[in-house]
């Protein structure tokens, strides 16, 4: 009887990610920073556009368009997926300092025109890709387009 009466315990999970999750994002993240110090490395960007570390960064937002349908809409959820691929692999080869670095290189360098388009063009063009990513993973996985239907259910009201 008092054995019923005690109060259930749970086990206490932490909040927060835990040592197998950051070992996930470090494993990718590694793999992913030295992706991208090769292709800059290959593409320099001397004193002109740096279409290398341009590149690096729209083909990241693509694959994190393309990861995130997969991951969220199509396969079954796995726990390290995310961390490894998502934040540790495209975190590591997509990075904003770099993409920084090089728009202050071409201020420093007295391109600022260069700079400016640098820097406009790179947020676009990355915004333009994840979408394309999106589209073409929704399409690959046969799912519906990534607006299907929301205009024809508010009209509906």
């Amino acid at each position: 009887m008092l054995a019923s009466m005690a109060p259930s315990r749970r086990p206490h999970r932490a909040s927060g990610p835990g040592a197998a999750d950051l070992a996930a994002v470090a494993a990718g993240g590694g793999v992913g920073s030295v992706a991208r110090y090769l292709l800059s490395a290959a593409f320099p960007a001397g004193h002109g556009f740096p279409w290398g570390v341009f590149a690096v960064n729209v083909s990241g937002c693509f694959c994190l368009g393309l990861l995130m349908v997969y991951l969220l809409e199509v396969w079954p959820p796995r726990r390290f997926l995310r961390p490894l691929l998502a934040v540790g692999l495209l975190g590591g080869y997509t990075t904003f300092s770099t993409y920084a670095a090089g728009v202050l290189t071409l201020l420093t360098g007295h391109a600022e025109a260069l700079a400016d388009a640098y820097a406009l063009t790179s947020i676009v063009a990355a915004l333009v890709a994840v979408w394309c990513g999106m589209k073409a993973a929704r399409s690959a996985a046969g799912l519906p387009g990534l607006f299907a239907g929301r205009g024809r259910e508010r009209g509906a009201r």
